[in-house]
This record gives structure tokens, C-alpha cells and sequence, in this order.
């Protein structure tokens, strides 16, 4: 990029990039979890691609295909989610707090000022 200036005309091209992109937890990319297919360029978004077997389907079929993939991509984020949180509470001890307990608090400077 020669000109700093310029970096919002690259916005759309970065924001198409980004949504092509395959994320880690969700097993697909934006793009495909929204439209049903990872469109190639950006003029694949326009009204329907047509090289796409999954677009010649009729109204109820696509529904049934999009509905089909978004509790697939549920199903992985809640597995993703529940693995993070059993690695990240490894080693923990759960506590259990009554009414009337005393807790030990900590409060910085920085996070409430005066």
C-alpha cells in the first residue's frame, strides 16, 4: 500500500477476504454459513450463481440445505465452546459461594478510577 490515505478503498476487498475464510470454530466460512456456498469472487454474490449445483435446487430444498448447515455450525460451536471451557477450567477447584461468605476482592486502580 504506497498511500495510507487509501486504506478505506481496501475496506470491501479485506471484508471479502475475511468472510471467504474458513473460521476454526465454526468449520465453515461466514459466507458460507449465510448463503449456503463460498462464492468465489465478489460478483458471485449478485442476485444467484449459477455454477453452483446447490442454487438450481428449488425454494423449499435451499431452506431445508441452510437450516441444515446452521445446526451443523451450532452443533460444532457448542462442542468448540464446551472443549475450551474443560480445557480452560483444567486443574480448577469449583467453589461454591453462599449468602454470607466473606471473599477476598482485588480492585486495581486502573479499572476504577476515583
Amino acid at each position: 500500500m504506497q498511500n495510507i490515505r487509501e486504506w478505506e478503498e481496501l475496506l470491501p476487498h479485506i471484508e471479502f477476504a475475511y468472510n471467504r475464510v474458513v473460521h476454526s470454530t465454526t468449520s465453515h466460512s461466514p459466507f458460507e454459513v449465510v448463503y449456503g456456498f463460498n462464492p468465489l469472487t465478489p460478483l458471485d454474490l449478485l442476485p444467484l450463481p449459477t455454477h453452483e449445483a446447490r442454487t438450481c435446487q428449488d425454494g423449499e430444498a435451499k431452506a431445508k440445505y441452510i437450516q441444515d448447515l446452521h445446526s451443523q455450525v451450532k452443533k460444532t460451536i457448542e462442542r468448540r465452546v464446551k472443549k475450551q471451557q474443560e480445557d480452560g477450567n483444567k486443574g480448577r477447584k469449583e467453589l461454591i459461594f453462599q449468602e454470607g461468605d466473606w471473599v477476598w476482592l482485588h480492585l486495581r486502580k486502573e479499572r476504577f478510577p476515583t
